[in-house]
């Protein structure tokens, strides 16, 4: 199976650079990256030591609902151009993290969420997206939860 990593959809990256209000009507926090640890959602990259950086609440699902979880993430404070596609993004540099899948109805499948080793993220996701209950599946932090991109179908 061919996969595909989506980043955060260009439109929404630049109404959070201009400043719209985040998923609690909160003004992203404006701050500069400082080591490697700045994930950009946009690019899914590093955010450049020094660079401007947003920090700001997001929920990665198009309504809320119960399964709608609602996370911080970090932007390029300054335009970026949108990352994803078939390879392992550049900002999935942990050793392991959670991988989780969702129904078309964006709520969680149950059994499908595990702390995967990044190296397997590939084979665990194929694994996951060959359940057709499974329409995508979320890749975050096994530490904090944080969101960090979306794996589809290709």
């Amino acid at each position: 199976m061919t996969l595909r990593f989506i980043a955060l959809p260009t439109e929404i990256a630049r109404a959070y650079q201009a400043g719209a209000p985040d998923a609690y009507g909160a003004a992203p926090e404006h701050t500069q990256a400082s080591g490697s640890a700045n994930p950009c959602r946009h690019c899914l990259r590093p955010v450049p030591e020094g660079a401007g950086m947003l920090i700001l609440a997001h929920r990665p699902f198009p309504a809320p609902q119960p399964y709608a979880e609602t996370g911080p993430i970090f932007l390029c404070a300054d335009a970026c151009v949108q990352g994803g596609g078939p390879d392992l993004p550049e900002i999935l540099s942990a050793a392991d993290y959670i991988l989780r899948g969702y129904g078309a109805d964006d709520r969680i499948v149950y059994g499908t969420g595990a702390v995967t080793p990044t190296a397997l993220i590939p084979t665990r996701a194929a694994a996951l997206l060959a359940d057709p209950r499974v329409a995508y599946v979320h890749v975050r932090s096994a530490r904090n939860n944080c969101y960090q991109c979306r794996i589809e179908r290709a």
